[in-house]
């Protein structure tokens, strides 16, 4: 039976503290959860501003340093990659260490990353600042789903994955307009992008410092004695390799090399020969980074699929359309922010409401098919857009993405979190967020080059219509991988670009969509178990998933 002062855990906090944590202690109440999350949801607010606000500025940023779509898209996937692979290290280590600790961590890296990042002379320097904030990005990422189940009992949980859904909305949509308003104004330009984030960070720590209260989270024996805390390097280190060798073949396949080539073999072999080795690695572990006993789970295991086939849906919706807007509709970065709110309302609605009424009912699946439904829908009448079709039509298509979106982001963190004791919460929470942002990273990178193959394609075949006019354009390098400047080109060439790359985009979604379809077909299989109502019975509830042994209780 357990002792209340575990000996030998990081901190000498007990588990069942004096913090604000629900573990065997009065339930907190809506003030004070949402004056503990207050710093928290800042600090989320900050790093996703950060992200999103270089998105409507990354054309003229690349075109200032020099780079061609590949770097365009490695910007985007290098955050990305970063945020993906150190996910699940800061899962464990919140089940290990001060999560309050450990968040401010998270933001003073990304702080730093982005500091550095405005300083950039060329794309490789930018694109390495961006791993900085990747890192960073993960962390938060992760940690604020995990204190929030600290915190809160899983049907009070669906209310305020509302909040943390709309922030992620307002910054979604915050970002790319002072994004576009500070890359169009000549006495800041873009590297203030990179600065402006700072102020909100260091006021983000301030806050936290004063008003999150949590227990340190030591991991005491089932007898009542702490153990000497481990961190599984050796997995961390190899699920970053397997991940980091199967970007860079997809990005870099079908443009340096052909897609069946020796460099793929190496690549895709080494890749699944690290993935191999980790999983081996996990198993042997005794604090394993991701423990594979949580698979045994049916709904984690479906949770995590279906995340890695939304994150290609989610990144795609998102990274694509300030190219669409800006190069195929001939936007300024601001109006390019200012055009993408249907999809972010969508997305602040859908979070919002579908969290209050999750909290009332304790039913969650409906959402998540009907999420489903709606982004592959979305994604489908997306890919039949063109460079003149009417804006009121792409708003729409782009409110059924951004309504889908928030139905499925959350809630597949919600049922997975469910599903777990307290000791899990930060490797099963970590595990969703860290399949999202693997299907984020690969989509990016596979559509990305796809996209700039296709509008390299469109350009030809545009070029060839003009006749003479257009070979000799062609032969100028206006058909190259480089991001076009549309106001230096010629009236008849500028709208072959335009076309070519409303078209290439669209191709995007089209490609998309068949992704979200699969995430849609596995959520049908999730099988629903209504939220619990308090931490007691949450930490008791998954007891099998604590012990090896135990069979599926799904």
């Amino acid at each position: 039976m357990a002792t209340t002062t575990p000996t030998g855990v990081r901190g000498g906090h007990a588990r069942h503290g004096d913090g604000p944590a629900p573990d065997g202690g009065t339930p907190m109440t809506h003030r004070q959860i949402m004056e503990a999350l207050s710093g928290l949801l800042l600090g989320m607010f900050v790093a996703i501003l950060s992200s999103t606000i270089v998105s409507n500025a990354l054309p003229e940023i690349i075109s200032d340093l020099g780079g061609g779509q590949s770097a365009y898209t490695w910007v985007v996937t290098a955050s990305l990659l970063a945020m993906t692979a150190t996910t699940p290290l800061w899962g464990k280590l919140a089940d290990l260490f001060s999560k309050k600790l450990l968040v401010q961590i998270s933001l003073i890296i990304y702080v730093l990353g982005s500091v550095v990042a405005g300083l950039s002379q060329n794309a490789g320097m930018l694109i390495a600042c961006r791993v900085v904030q990747g890192i960073g990005v993960g962390g938060l990422s992760a940690l604020a789903q995990i204190v929030m189940a600290a915190m809160i009992s899983p049907r009070e949980r669906g209310r305020y994955s509302g909040y943390l859904g709309a922030t992620f909305a307002v910054a979604t949509v915050g970002g790319p307009l002072l994004g576009g308003v500070i890359t169009d104004t000549d006495w800041l330009g873009w590297r203030w992008c990179f600065y402006v984030g700072v102020p909100f960070a260091v006021i983000a720590l301030i806050v936290l410092q004063k008003t999150l209260r949590l227990p340190v989270a030591g991991v005491p024996h089932a007898a009542g004695q702490g153990r000497e805390v481990k961190v599984d390097w050796s997995g961390a280190f190899l699920i970053s390799a397997a991940v980091s060798l199967l970007l860079v073949w997809v990005t870099f396949a079908g443009d340096k090399y052909d897609w069946l080539s020796w460099q793929t073999y190496a690549m895709v072999g080494g890749s699944v020969a690290l993935g191999a080795l980790f999983l081996l690695v996990e198993s042997r572990a005794s604090d394993p980074i991701i423990p594979l006993r949580l698979f045994r789970n049916r709904t984690i295991t479906l949770a995590s699929l279906a995340s890695l086939f939304v994150g290609v849906a989610m990144f795609a919706g998102t990274v694509f359309f300030s190219q669409y807007f800006q190069l195929a509709r001939d936007k300024s970065p601001t109006m390019s922010g200012v055009m993408t709110i249907p999809m972010i309302g969508g997305l602040f609605l859908s979070s919002t409401v579908s969290g209050q009424i999750i909290t009332k009912t304790g039913r969650w699946k409906a959402w998540l098919v009907s999420g489903g439904v709606l982004v592959t829908a979305g994604l489908g009448l997306l890919g039949t857009i063109r460079y003149d079709t009417a804006y009121w039509q792409i708003a729409l298509f782009m409110a059924v993405l951004g309504l889908g979106l928030g139905m499925m982001m959350q809630n597949l963190v919600l049922c997975t979190q469910n599903q777990v004791a307290s000791s899990d919460l930060g490797a099963a929470s970590s595990v969703v967020t860290f399949f999202r942002s693997l299907g984020g990273a690969i989509g990016v990178s596979a559509l990305g080059a796809v996209m700039a193959n296709r509008v390299t394609h469109y350009v030809k075949d545009g070029l060839a219509e003009l006749g003479p006019q257009g070979a000799a354009a062609g032969h100028g390098g206006t058909a190259g991988g480089s991001i076009p400047d549309l106001d230096a080109l010629p009236g008849p060439i500028r709208t072959v670009m335009e076309t070519a790359y409303g078209h290439g985009v669209a191709d995007v979604f089209l490609y998309s969509a068949p992704f979200a379809l699969v995430a849609f077909l596995v959520t049908l299989f999730v099988k629903e178990v209504a939220l619990k109502s308090d931490a007691t019975e949450e930490s008791a509830a998954p007891k099998a998933l604590a012990e090896a042994p135990a069979p599926d209780r799904t």
